[in-house]
């Protein structure tokens, strides 16, 4: 995961899209997304709002995403980059959709949050520094790392079983 950094209009990114067969591609140079506030609002419920803009946090076993066990990609809600496949969730017991790793080093950002007396990793979208949640060393192997993300900062690509991963 790379350092997150503030956004500008006109910024660009590196980061793995899918293809036409949803299949991860190599990494692009895209455009940044970057959007008022308003359009944000306008485009995403307040619960989506209030998480993946405004560094919230869903109630715990809450998420519409925790228990789904479909095959597919985990994207953005704000931008629909791919963050995280179903072959590496894995169910953590802490009441959010967890993952030892995403789909790739460059879809993810982290930067250190303070907030509520604590120090944690906040991790963030790359294409458009959507909150999505938190990274924890106490996952699985083969990394040891737990991504714990919100249902809210997420929607949901299914694909066949094979598309995943490769």
């Amino acid at each position: 995961m790379k350092d997150a950094k503030a956004s500008k209009a006109g910024e660009k990114v590196k980061v793995r899209l899918l293809d036409a067969n949803q299949q991860l591609g190599g990494v692009q140079t895209v455009d940044k997304v970057v959007k008022s506030d308003a359009e944000w609002q306008a485009m995403l419920t307040r619960e989506q709002y209030e998480v993946a803009r405004g560094k919230g946090t869903e109630r715990a076993f809450c998420g519409t995403l925790l228990d789904n066990k479909k095959h597919g990609y985990y994207l953005c809600v704000c931008c629909e980059l791919p963050l995280y496949g179903s072959n590496t969730k894995f169910n953590s017991g802490t009441g959010w959709p967890s993952f030892f790793a995403p789909v790739s080093e460059e879809n993810v950002v982290s930067e250190t949050d303070r907030s509520y007396g604590m120090s944690r990793t906040e991790i963030l979208c790359a294409r458009c520094d959507a909150h999505l949640g938190h990274v924890f060393n106490d996952g699985p192997k083969p990394t040891g790392m737990r991504h714990c993300l919100n249902s809210a900062s997420l929607t949901f690509l299914e694909t066949k079983p094979e598309s995943v991963g490769k």
